[in-house]
């Protein structure tokens, strides 16, 4: 019997027995540096891999560079344009959808772009259209950053045209959750200086106009404040559609989060108005990973069970981490009792298929909770075969575990030596 097959493990690790989310094992799916989506043929084979890496739940990019992964009615009536072109009349999201459901993997929609309208110059047909949606910075000039072009996300018409994107997968489908990230609700902290947001912050100081230095924290607090508003208001407005949906963001390192994209995500958490976070600790080298996870536990406070590892697996130029480097870095995850992860990116999963095979393998996998009735059990296997099957991952998971911890200390003393 595969050993990704249905296990069930009752508390052998605490911290996901009391995560109020459960254990994640994720995925983020991209148009980029995979066909994955280009099919619904490749979208079958793309679940089927999860499956067998033992992925519960896939975050799929719905909204990027511009374009929708769905027909969107909003789109094609603001731009004319319904989904991004390269996939014609098909709805990639329902497609994916459907076949992830039918192998019991969560789908949630992944706003990866956020208010960055476009990359480059993809994309750049919404500020051409809409130029007052524009973020400004100091000198006057839309804001850029890291090749990405800004929209403007302390303006209500901005805020409500990504607010009704949301809210449109929302309704239209069977999603299990939606999910912003790095972008979402998020700017450049160099942003802030158009005519609306000016006149606000005069509003609230007497007429005194906002500080030139971008990196003031008294400025930057007010424009976190003013996307925390529209987070809370984000998660209100989704919940009130659907409240079982799960809404989830995936910010950078805190505080650099705050100070590069005015993101306080520790607030959204104190104040509850995300369920969980897949923060991004994105790290070439053990040490510096061990460390930003400290980091970020003790900025999450109480709130460390709503706390997941985004891990860089692998980037579109080419760079996989090393099996060796991904396992101690899931090593400290378990160390730590973070309830799970979620690896960057599919398209390097693909080439990873070894490691995540041994990861399925030798983890401590929970794909769904027990059912204390048996009528959900594979036709075949009775509750005395389960027990027996639980009994034969326990002694894995074991054998696994003082691996892990060996092989752990080796490759730990490798880097302080």
């Amino acid at each position: 019997m595969q050993l990704n097959f249905w296990v069930f493990l009752f508390g052998f690790q605490s911290g996901f027995a009391q995560a109020p989310f459960g254990e994640i094992r994720g995925i983020w799916l991209t148009a980029q540096g995979t066909d994955a989506l280009n099919s619904r043929e490749n979208i079958q084979k793309a679940v089927a891999n999860c499956k067998k890496a033992g992925i519960n739940n896939i975050y799929v990019a719905t909204w990027n560079r511009g374009y929708t992964l769905y027909p969107s009615a909003i789109m094609m009536e603001r731009f004319g344009i319904a989904l991004d072109p390269k996939y014609g009349k098909r709805d990639p999201l329902k497609e994916l959808i459907e076949e992830a459901h039918a192998a019991k993997i969560k789908v949630h929609a992944w706003f990866e772009f956020g208010f960055a309208a476009a990359y480059r110059d993809t994309g750049a047909y919404i500020l051409k259209k809409y130029p007052y949606y524009a973020a400004i910075d100091s000198a006057g000039k839309v804001v850029e950053k890291n090749g990405f072009k800004w929209m403007n996300a302390f303006h209500p018409l901005v805020q409500n045209f990504m607010k009704s994107l949301v809210l449109e997968v929302v309704q239209k489908y069977d999603i299990d959750g939606i999910q912003g990230d790095d972008r979402m609700p998020a700017l450049p902290s160099t942003a802030g200086y158009d005519l609306y947001t000016v006149n606000a912050y005069k509003k609230e100081h007497e007429g005194l106009g906002p500080p030139s230095n971008h990196l003031d924290s008294s400025w930057i607090q007010w424009r976190a404040k003013r996307l925390n508003a529209f987070g809370k208001d984000l998660y209100q407005s989704a919940k009130a559609l659907k409240p079982n949906l799960l809404v989830s963001m995936a910010p950078s390192i805190y505080p650099w989060s705050l100070q590069e994209y005015l993101q306080d995500w520790p607030s959204w958490l104190r104040e509850g108005y995300v369920d969980y976070v897949i923060v991004q600790l994105y790290r070439y080298k053990l040490d510096e990973y061990e460390q930003i996870l400290q980091e970020t536990l003790q900025h999450a406070g109480t709130k460390k069970d709503r706390v997941y590892a985004g891990v860089l697996s692998s980037l579109a130029g080419g760079y996989l981490a090393t099996p060796e480097l991904l396992k101690g870095m899931l090593a400290l995850n378990r160390k730590y009792g973070l309830p799970g992860e979620v690896f960057f990116y599919y398209g390097g999963m693909e080439k990873q298929g070894k490691f995540f095979k041994v990861l399925t393998m030798g983890r401590e996998v929970v794909i769904f909770p027990f059912s204390q009735s048996t009528k959900h059990l594979p036709k075949g296997l009775s509750l005395k075969g389960v027990l027996g099957v639980v009994l034969n991952h326990f002694l894995s998971y074991l054998s696994f575990r003082l691996c892990s911890i060996v092989s752990y200390h080796a490759f730990s003393g490798r880097l302080v030596g």
